[in-house]
């Protein structure tokens, strides 16, 4: 299959998710990586004329909000924009004071240069933006078109109700290098597919580095297996599937038998 013909059959199965929820048209966060450029694209095949970009910076490099308003130029994509700056620093401002009143046998502090210090507040950011967009698709009656693509998600590389918050995930079934091909063939410009990966999560973030490997050979594990990479790579890469797992599934409910359980005490 030609990867025109792939992206034509993404987009009628996004088609057809939008009319199965009685939806009139998709709203995507641009964020001006490769990812949510493509997106951006398949929506407008899915829904011409109804598709909606959202630019959301929170203290983002400048460079961000400048190329995803580019590929919103390029596609002639209509926007908004919401700057999530004032927002962030209030809500974190008011997290952080809170956490100081908790008992020190509950929280411990991180030193200023401990990744784990910075998590908690990086992920307010995805989180921030996912309430922003489904605002948007509320109003509108639209989906949510999440940038998610194969690669990422099967490492749990999102934040839960997050960026991983979303309606569809048209790019879930595409490792890394199948989405820059596919993206040259939609004409996403040369200069967003060659952009260096990042979340935006604070600045100088990259993917590749904070994941710990490259998106190659996340590639080469998930189409060769383990035996394609060392061993201690294989097994990093492992260790974060399983404990990633709890991203990809619906929350836990009790089962049946545990109902039964219950009634038959009472």
């Amino acid at each position: 299959m030609s990867r025109m013909a792939q992206a034509e059959r993404v987009a009628a199965w996004m088609r057809e998710r939008v009319t199965e929820a009685g939806a009139q048209g998709l709203v995507v966060g641009l964020s001006g990586g490769i990812d949510s450029a493509v997106v951006a694209r398949l929506s407008q095949l899915a829904a011409p004329g109804a598709v909606l970009g959202v630019l959301m910076p929170c203290h983002s490099d400048a460079s961000d909000e400048r190329d995803a308003a580019a590929v919103a130029k390029h596609f002639s994509l209509p926007t908004v924009r919401v700057d999530l700056a004032n927002t962030y620093d209030s809500l974190t401002a008011s997290v952080k004071a809170a956490v100081q009143t908790l008992p020190p046998t509950m929280h411990k502090d991180h030193p200023h240069d401990d990744p784990r210090s910075r998590v908690p507040l990086a992920n307010m950011k995805p989180r921030l933006r996912m309430a922003t967009l489904y605002f948007f698709a509320n109003t509108l009656n639209y989906l949510v078109a999440g940038t998610g693509n194969r690669s990422e998600l099967s490492i749990g590389y999102f934040t839960k109700y997050g960026d991983g918050g979303v309606d569809i995930l048209p790019l879930a079934n595409l490792v890394k290098s199948e989405v820059r091909a596919l993206a040259r063939d939609l004409n996403v410009p040369q200069h967003i597919i060659d952009r260096t990966p990042t979340a935006g999560l604070w600045l100088g973030q990259t993917d590749e580095s904070e994941m710990g490997f490259s998106y190659d050979e996340l590639e080469r594990y998930l189409k060769e297996g383990p035996q394609g990479l060392a061993p201690a790579l294989a097994m990093k890469i492992e260790r974060l599937v399983r404990a990633s797992e709890h991203k990809r599934r619906l929350p836990p409910v009790p089962t049946e038998n545990l109902k039964a359980e219950v009634k038959s005490e009472v």
